[in-house]
């Protein structure tokens, strides 16, 4: 007997388009954070492990960043590339009533409404990336650039430089 797909609104929109992708379930607790545990749990390369953030601009209202899950936003970068002076992260409370997804569980595909995304660089260099399919303890391996099509995303310079000390 095979295993019902699990159906989510980011799930729903890429059968409707007709988009290649896979899903994977992993347990998830609130402790769960680290897109290392997520890759670990998954048995796939960190590095293709992404997070959504949600922040909002002075100028053009929400903004979604999709970065690699062991990098740090840059709200600079974002505020310059998306066109604003200021930038701040989206209070949590607000997540679920503006995109329908809750913390941990925010998908760059299907959201409420399509908000203007930007994918941070890194992920051009791979073939497929692994975000969140919609809820805790789901991911989709998909490739960025159908993600960049579905969401009309654009890719961007998004995160911190890493700082050498010594």
């Amino acid at each position: 007997m095979s295993k019902k797909k699990a159906k989510t609104n980011a799930v729903r929109l890429l059968e409707q388009k007709k988009i290649t992708f896979d899903t994977r379930e992993y347990e998830y607790s609130d402790k769960h954070a680290a897109a290392l545990e997520t890759a670990n749990a998954l048995g796939i390369d960190e590095n293709q492990v992404f997070k959504t953030l949600v922040t909002v601009g002075n100028k053009t209202g929400p903004i979604v960043a999709v970065i690699p899950g062991n990098k740090t936003l840059d709200l600079k970068k974002l505020a310059k590339v998306s066109g604003n002076k200021k930038i701040e992260m989206l209070p949590m409370k607000e997540l679920e009533g503006l995109t329908g997804y809750i913390h941990g569980g925010c998908s760059p595909v299907g959201m409420k409404k399509l908000f203007p995304t930007y994918y941070a660089k890194e992920a051009e260099i791979f073939d497929t990336i692994h975000v969140s399919a919609g809820r805790r303890g789901l991911q989709m391996s998909v490739s960025p650039e159908d993600l960049l099509n579905v969401t009309h995303g654009k890719y961007a310079d998004l995160t911190e430089d890493e700082t050498i000390l010594g």
